[in-house]
């Protein structure tokens, strides 16, 4: 597959430091996955979330030491996400900072020790801290975002905004646990889990010819507005998208951006991604 080779590119990224004796508690109490099960040199996929349970920001959670965490987010998300943090601390035992690094993304390779794994792009990829760029060839941001939309993966600002559902992202399977304790949101994303549904879902799609459709651009379905494209790039002489799309149109349907033909695709399964075996094609 395309992207397997080891390659390094950037990954454009905001830091958020968590430490003290309450570190661990404190963030158990804030995200939605299961953070104080991580060891040191460890990290996960989590969300910070609104009491309606909605997205704040999407986090990657890496454990420093028994008391330390680094958060990874959108760059343009740190400080709501510090803000966020601090306004819920009361007397908690934690110090909760913005933190200046360096990131480079390395792409095709597992995670090594002191390497953040990185889950995005369907392929083994990491990133590594405040260290030099490795002597491997680069990876441009154009193809990053194909193996992105390939593996079906969310972005703030693109597909993930306060209109948007965790489970209709697909971020049930990678950013929560649902066994853990309390959080801001968990109820309401509990409550849909076990008892309710989605009604629409993220769906990979190629797109006849190589203009790229406008952000929100409506999808149709025998004459029918049935979703919106999020994302898209150009891929060879046509172009692949990410959209959200409603549970009932069938996933062979054939659907329609105006007059172009947009067919569904499988994705990429992202948690392939660090097993260092070949990335597996899942329906959606």
């Amino acid at each position: 597959m395309p992207g397997t080779a080891i390659r390094v590119g950037r990954r454009p990224r905001g830091f958020v430091g968590v430490r003290g004796p309450d570190a661990a508690s404190y963030l158990q109490a804030m995200v939605s996955n299961d953070v104080e099960a991580l060891g040191p040199g460890e990290s996960c996929e989590a969300l910070l979330l609104t009491s309606k349970g909605r997205v704040i920001a999407p986090l990657t959670v890496y454990r420093r030491a028994a008391d330390d965490y680094v958060l990874l987010t959108e760059s343009e998300l740190a400080e709501r996400v510090r803000a966020a943090l601090v306004r819920s601390r009361f007397a908690a035992k934690v110090a909760i900072e913005l933190e200046d690094h360096s990131s480079v993304l390395v792409v095709g390779r597992e995670t090594p020790p002191g390497g953040v794994a990185n889950r995005e792009f369907g392929v083994a990829a990491y990133e590594l801290l405040d260290e030099e760029t490795p002597a491997w060839g680069e990876i441009g941001d154009e193809e990053l975002e194909r193996l992105r939309i390939r593996a079906g993966t969310p972005r703030y600002g693109r597909e993930l905004d306060e209109r948007v559902l965790p489970a209709e992202a697909g971020l049930d399977r990678t950013a929560i646990d649902f066994e853990k304790g309390c959080y801001p949101g968990q109820e309401p994303i509990a409550r849909q889990h076990y008892r309710g549904r989605v009604n629409r879902t993220l769906r990979v799609l190629e797109l006849e010819g190589d203009e790229l459709p406008a952000y929100d651009a409506e999808l149709d379905y025998e004459g029918k507005v049935v979703g919106r494209v999020t994302s898209a790039v150009r891929d060879g002489e046509n172009v692949i998208g990410l959209a959200y799309v409603r549970v009932e149109v069938p996933q062979d349907a054939e659907l329609r951006v105006g007059e172009r033909l947009a067919t569904q695709l499988g994705r990429v399964d992202p948690q392939a991604g660090d097993s260092g075996g070949s990335p597996r094609r899942e329906d959606l």
